[in-house]
């Protein structure tokens, strides 16, 4: 029941990226180009979204379960560190450049389009090397504690 919901979800959140524009890398660039053609509707959608999460959200701190019965796992604060920064900056910096972040990049792979399939490519490589660091960091960090008296 939970995968069907999920799948169910996703349908859902990948048609509205189609039907809002979000898909389109060139309607995000329009959005992204203050100085130029500004194409304001994307700032609709956004703020839609964020009102239907503020809505979701509000519900999910009421619950202890989701509505399929899963446990509710919400996100913890956390302080704004160098790490969240420095990765909003490369997140900022990648979508201006090529309009896609990752659920967009997603349906327009679905979609064929092969500026989609680099991107989803790049993100893949980038998602590696990010773990292959952390992996190292924490296992520097493991040998570190375990040679401390």
């Amino acid at each position: 029941m939970a995968a069907m919901g999920s799948l169910l979800a996703g349908l859902v959140f990948g048609f509205g990226l189609l039907v809002s524009g979000m898909a389109n890398p060139n309607k995000v660039l329009g959005f992204l180009d203050l100085a130029g053609a500004w194409d304001p509707s994307l700032a609709l959608v956004m703020a839609g979204a964020i009102a239907v999460g503020a809505v979701a959200f509000a519900v999910a701190r009421q619950r202890t379960t989701s509505f399929l019965g899963l446990d509710m796992k919400l996100p913890l604060a956390r302080p704004i560190d160098t790490r969240l920064v420095a990765g909003s900056l490369l997140f900022g910096i990648g979508w201006g450049v090529v309009g896609l972040c990752p659920g967009p990049a997603l349906v327009a792979l679905g979609a064929g389009q092969f500026k989609a399939l680099v991107f989803v490519l790049a993100m893949l490589a980038g998602m590696g090397l990010f773990e292959l660091l952390e992996r190292r960091q924490s296992d520097g960090a493991s040998k570190a504690a375990a040679s401390s008296p």
